[in-house]
């Protein structure tokens, strides 16, 4: 976690001042699948942040507000094997796609047509969304 701590830092992400009311086993019994080590690290460690990331625009949502987002959205009723964490404000949402027990990629896809044939891949992790 040492990289992703010091990613994070690098982009004045802020440490969460309490422990999160949802817990991280609510959003896997929901999903029905384990949520990435460096994921769960983020979600429990810092508070979902909103702010430019060089040209980008980034909000990653907070974990109080992961189940709610993805089900308003119908991101679990339509990619069963994807959580939303986010978006870029551009019309687009920020996801975990679940590829088997070791191996998760982050992708970028659009809200308007929640088909995985449109997400675009961003990372082999979490960490590496970041690098």
């Amino acid at each position: 976690m040492k990289q992703l701590e010091f990613l994070l830092a690098e982009f004045n992400f802020s440490k969460r001042p309490k422990a999160p009311q949802t817990r991280i086993a609510e959003i896997e019994k929901y999903i029905d699948f384990r949520l990435p080590d460096d994921f769960t690290f983020y979600l429990n460690t810092y508070q979902g942040p909103e702010q430019m990331m060089g040209p980008e625009y980034l909000r990653i949502w907070d974990i109080e507000e992961l189940l709610d987002c993805n089900t308003g959205y119908g991101i679990f009723q339509t990619l069963p094997l994807t959580i939303g964490i986010g978006s870029n404000g551009s019309g687009e949402f920020i996801a975990l796609e679940y590829v088997d027990k070791t191996c998760y990629r982050v992708v970028l896809s659009p809200f308007i047509d929640l088909d995985k044939q449109y997400h675009i891949n961003n990372g082999s992790s979490f960490t590496n969304f970041f690098e």
